[in-house]
């Protein structure tokens, strides 16, 4: 039995005819001429790339966050029995290595895309946003392990 477009009848939407869905093409930037021939090329617009050192500065800041937490929680829970600032300063170490890559990897990545001529590159906010939490955790971490010395000591 033949489609029902064979017998007439018209297609609902959303039923294809034959043939190959048709793509919607961005509107082209320019049109170069082909020497020698009698074609024209379409030069499309190139899509736009994110700075993977500013996703590495936003990763890198928000780990230092969630680490500086454990910071504080292990400094705090442990200040009782004499660990706290022990096992405060093993986590330390990883929120300050992780709060230093944010703040360099946003400074890196916000000259990466200031220096960018093509106008490509984006991920501003990215970087703005790893070296401010990047900064933000590591303070934290500072904070969390000056508490958990000095009830360390107290206790």
């Amino acid at each position: 039995m033949p489609p029902p477009w064979a017998q007439g009848q018209r297609p609902w939407p959303g039923q294809w005819l034959a043939g190959p869905r048709p793509v919607a093409y961005p509107s082209p930037v320019r049109f170069e001429g082909v020497p020698g021939e009698p074609f024209t090329l379409a030069i499309l617009p190139a899509p736009k790339l994110v700075s993977g050192v500013s996703v590495g500065a936003l990763v890198a800041g928000i780990g230092s966050i969630l680490v500086s937490g454990a910071v504080w929680c292990f400094g705090l829970a442990g200040s009782n029995q004499g660990w706290g600032a022990l096992v405060g300063g093993a986590f330390f170490v990883l929120a300050a290595l992780l709060g230093l890559a944010g703040v360099g990897l946003g400074i890196i990545g916000l000259r990466n895309i200031k220096r960018d001529l093509t106008g490509v590159t984006t991920g501003k906010g990215y970087a703005i946003t790893g070296l401010v939490c990047g900064g933000v955790g590591l303070l934290s971490a500072i904070l969390g392990l000056v508490t958990a010395i000095l009830l360390t000591r107290g206790s």
